[in-house]
This record gives C-alpha cells, structure tokens and sequence, in this order.
C-alpha cells in the first residue's frame, strides 16, 4: 500500500484581509514522504503540478490535521478531487478516542521524545522574508515527526503526549489504517 504522508505550510494566515476559510489561503509549499520510495520531496506552490502524478497513485494521505486544513486547502489548486483518496488524520484518530484535540509538539514529545523546530506563524515570517529554506526544512521536518508518530502508532495501537510534564498515553484503533479504500480514485489527470 502506497502512503504518502504530507504537510502544507501556507503563504497567507487566516483572519488576515478577512480570509475566513482555509481554502482562502495560497500554499507556500507542501512536503511529502512517499513510501513507494521510501524519500522526501518538497513542492513550491508553483512546482504543484509535479505532485499530482504521485497523489494519483497513492492508496492512502497521512497527515496531523490534514483533513481540516492540508487537504481542502490543497484541494483548491488540484485539478480533480483529492476527497476521493482514502485520508488518515492522526489528529482526528486521536481526538476520536481521547475525546480532544492535542498539539502535533505534545504527541511528538511524548511519543518520539523531539520537539517541533518551529511555528506555523515563525513559519510565515521565514516565508515573508524570502527564508524558503528554513519554510522548507521546517515542513519537511513535521512530516518526518508525522511519519514516525504513524509509524509508531501502527506498531502499538497508541500514542503518547506529554502535558503538564506528565507523559499520558491514548489507545487507538489501527486495524483498518491501511485497509484500502472500497472505492477506487477516480484519475482526473489521465496519466
């Protein structure tokens, strides 16, 4: 089963010039890890096209609040619908049995015992001041905790997170993670 697991740092910040909706924000660039390969890989918002060949042929998206924000965001430059990809949203998964959100810094420190190298809005400034690199490095660096978190996650059937300088632990269902979707995707791109 191909996963790809993914995350988006975006140009733009929401409540600014009255944009409400995260599908009213532009994407910076968007990393992956596609298992198929076993690499990294970064796209600008310009090198976006590069991407989709991969999505196409990808059996599953793992992401940390991918389907609220990464997803529909991404979704509004993609040509077809990314919808139709079976999605793992390990922050959904954890609020689902935990019964509330955490914080991707809480779960990677609890569980892998590393902390994130930055913030979505440190994120945006790196951005506004032409820092890419550091945008890129940042990104690329949550999708390597995201990645290590599932991993771990498919290996014990849990997680941890650490809160209030006490490590807790959430017990998740992973049975049917990597089952394939029943439906196939539908190929909008024709490759």
């Amino acid at each position: 089963m191909r996963v790809v697991t993914f995350d988006i740092e975006s140009a733009t910040w929401l409540g600014e010039e009255g944009m409400s909706d995260v599908t009213d924000l532009s994407i910076a660039i968007v990393c992956i890890h596609d298992s198929e390969t076993d690499r990294y890989s970064s796209y600008l918002e310009s090198e976006l096209p590069k991407l989709w060949p991969i999505l196409e042929r990808t059996d599953i998206l793992v992401g940390y609040n991918s389907n609220h924000f990464d997803i529909p965001l991404l979704n509004k430059y993609y040509p077809g619908d990314l919808t139709k990809i079976k999605s793992l949203d390990l922050l959904v998964e954890i609020k689902n049995s935990l019964g509330r959100s955490l914080r991707l810094d809480a779960i990677a420190d609890g569980t892998l015992g590393v902390k994130k190298i930055g913030s979505g809005a440190q994120s945006l400034q790196w951005w506004r001041a032409g820092e890419i690199d550091k945008v890129r490095d940042y990104c690329m660096k949550d999708v390597e905790l995201t990645k290590k978190l599932f991993d771990y996650c498919l290996a014990k059937n849990s997680i941890k997170y650490k809160e209030l300088g006490k490590t807790q632990e959430v017990k998740l269902n992973t049975a049917s993670w990597l089952t394939p979707a029943s439906a196939s995707m539908t190929f909008s791109m024709g490759f």
